[in-house]
């Protein structure tokens, strides 16, 4: 499968206009792309396990809104995630994200057994980013990892982690112009790892 050199951004955040949004939209501007999704604009269900993607190949139990987002994402050779830290981990909306992502699995009986993913091998890469109130970065947990292991089970190389942190209320990253040129030179370093 050949892949186009475009990158697709997701945000996990259930603040429209927030500090993962605006993080997001200067990381897009240094991406030089407008593939934004809002998961919380999304209406999907978490995997339930029915394994049903075993046989046909692609979630088949749900017909929601992650069929829009599954085109977007094998099209996209950059991925860049960001989730607000929610007790120490992703946000909701970027867990089921994730498990949904199982279908890009192929398993060989019996089980447990060797796998492969169909994203793998073809160049893809990833930054995944969150963003903490608090002012140690042991206080967001397992925030990235959550994020950076699945996909690179999935075949990415992930280029970077970025945490934010010290930050909590809506829209005060904006008065941070680090931040804002961190997520920007982000941005371009993803594009210029996938062309």
């Amino acid at each position: 499968m050949t892949v186009p050199a475009n990158i697709t951004a997701i945000t996990a955040s259930p603040r429209k206009g927030g500090n993962s949004d605006i993080l997001t939209e200067y990381f897009c501007s240094g991406a030089k792309t407008d593939r934004l999704i809002r998961l919380a604009d999304y209406d999907f269900s978490p995997c339930v396990g029915c394994e049903m993607c075993r046989k046909t190949g692609k979630c088949s139990r749900f017909d929601d809104g992650m069929q829009e987002i599954y085109p977007r994402i094998i099209e996209s050779k950059g991925l860049f995630l960001i989730s607000p830290v929610h007790n120490y981990n992703v946000t909701a909306w970027m867990k089921a994200f994730i498990d949904r992502l199982y279908c890009f699995y192929e398993f060989e009986e019996p089980r447990p057994g060797p796998w492969r993913s169909k994203l793998a091998g073809e160049g893809r890469k990833a930054v995944v980013a969150a963003v903490c109130e608090q002012a140690d970065k042991k206080d967001m947990g397992f925030t990235l990892e959550a994020m950076s292991m699945p996909l690179e089970a999935l075949g990415y190389e992930i280029i970077a982690e970025s945490p934010v942190l010290n930050t909590f209320y809506k829209g005060r990253i904006a008065d941070n112009s680090e931040a804002l040129q961190r997520f920007e030179d982000l941005g371009r370093k993803l594009r210029e790892a996938v062309t």
